[in-house]
């Protein structure tokens, strides 16, 4: 990162001098375009169409160039991965991770109050690449050390370190004593971290202020509690904690910047006042009812149901590896969750895949594909909803979600086809990110460096 950044500095110097002096510009020599041929058995080049047969994807200078039917041979030098006896599709997205959780809620307890950022953000660039190596090209980060985490997507974005394309959050907005503040520490403790807290807030222009900070930190998503929360170590409940003014003002200073908002929210009321505000997903989702639907398909909202969240986190909570007043909660929290998400994709609510990892392990993202199907889903529209529909809902269908000439070249491959069996989406042999091949034929590929 230290070479990136001399390099920028030299750069900006040398044409600062340059335009003082008023001397032309050395004529540039073109470098020469890195070109790969990918040899697809089958080749899921849009998810919700039909799968091709034999294909050639052909990517230069991390772009997806051309699909063509059939192996075409490599021309002009081109770097050639044989796919012939692989199903590729498209790289996934996960909308809702956690890159600095550990996902070992125990670990975290006992580690957590000795890390400071510079762990926190090594912890996170080992999560990144784990993520990344599973398959998903692309993640939504909803809570993270709001620079750290920045920090670390533009040292992905400029291929200094290994990772999934990041959209970040930073923390999540909360009230006072909601889902996230800082709670269940003493008095002292919490007055030491209330001192770095830029997302507490009370009243609609504080609220405003909260989503500025986040933003003026690096977040490109703006994320805020409108209900409580199962991890929480409060017995609040899950019920509605913002004001109906609370959210309107988040949502809207959020637009205004051009930033997509998304409420974390368990209780139906809660829900309900996000989806009124105008937000554009829902996170978790779990007491939604018949009316909450009408207003889902209403607003055009989206709905990121993060099954294995519940599940995990019941299964913590019952083996005590949580705080007391977590149980009650994942157990409302998990038994409501899989009866009302089947109503939501029963009745074709838009829903884009997330898991909140940082619950769950890292690497396990894929597990989530299961319990989608036994929710009501078919298998192609989960991987749609891990393609093209959480693209979308990103506001990036222009760049990511299918294999098509002008997009990225976010590219796996599994054994199999995994519109007849899902679970082969939880082992990929192959992953590549805008044309660098980070794992191939199921091995981690060396990191490239300059």
């Amino acid at each position: 990162m230290r070479k990136t950044i001399l390099a920028a500095c030299t750069a900006i110097l040398m044409a600062g001098t340059a335009h003082a002096q008023a001397v032309p510009a050395a004529p540039a020599t073109q470098a020469a375009a890195h070109v790969t041929y990918i040899h697809a058995g089958a080749l899921l080049d849009r998810p919700g169409g039909r799968p091709r047969g034999a294909s050639t994807v052909i990517v230069r200078d991390g772009k997806i160039a051309e699909v063509r039917d059939g192996f075409a041979a490599p021309e002009g030098g081109a770097e050639l991965v044989d796919l012939k006896d692989r199903f590729v599709l498209p790289g996934l997205i996960d909308m809702h991770v956690h890159l600095y959780s550990d996902g070992d809620p125990l670990k975290e307890r006992l580690e957590g109050p000795g890390r400071d950022y510079e762990d926190e953000f090594v912890i996170a660039a080992r999560h990144a690449r784990v993520t990344l190596e599973s398959g998903f090209t692309t993640v939504r980060d909803l809570g993270g050390e709001p620079r750290g985490i920045a920090t670390l997507r533009d040292a992905i974005n400029a291929g200094d370190l290994p990772g999934p394309t990041i959209v970040p959050a930073g923390k999540m907005i909360s009230v006072s004593g909601g889902h996230g503040d800082a709670n269940g520490v003493n008095r002292d403790l919490y007055e030491a971290m209330h001192q770095h807290q830029t997302n507490i807030c009370d009243g609609a222009d504080e609220c405003r202020r909260a989503v500025r900070a986040q933003i003026r930190d690096g977040a490109e998503v703006i994320k805020f509690a409108a209900t409580g929360g199962v991890l929480s170590n409060v017995a609040g409940g899950l019920g509605r904690q913002m004001t109906p003014d609370e959210m309107r003002a988040i949502v809207e200073t959020a637009h205004s910047f051009g930033r997509k908002a998304t409420a974390h929210a368990h209780g139906k009321e809660g829900i309900e006042t996000a989806l009124e505000a105008g937000v554009d997903s829902i996170e978790h989702g779990s007491f939604l009812d018949e009316n909450t639907v009408k207003l889902f398909k209403a607003k055009g909202a989206y709905l990121v149901p993060t099954m294995i969240a519940p599940v995990t986190a019941l299964r913590n909570a019952r083996a005590g590896a949580l705080p007391a007043p977590t149980l009650v909660k994942a157990e409302a929290a998990a038994a409501a969750a899989k009866k009302n998400h089947a109503l939501a994709v029963r009745s074709g609510v838009k829903i884009a895949f997330g898991t909140d990892t940082g619950v769950s392990k890292h690497g396990d993202n894929a597990q989530e594909f299961a319990l989608m199907l036994e929710a009501g889903m078919t298998a192609d529209q989960a991987i749609r909803a891990a393609t093209l529909d959480a693209a979308d809902l990103l506001g990036r269908a222009d760049r990511l979600g299918s294999i098509e000439p002008g997009k990225d070249a976010d590219i796996i491959a599994v054994a199999g086809s995994p519109l007849e069996d899902v679970h082969r989406l939880e082992t990929v042999d192959f992953v590549m990110r805008h044309g660098t091949v980070h794992k191939l034929g199921g091995k981690r590929q060396p990191f490239p460096v300059d």
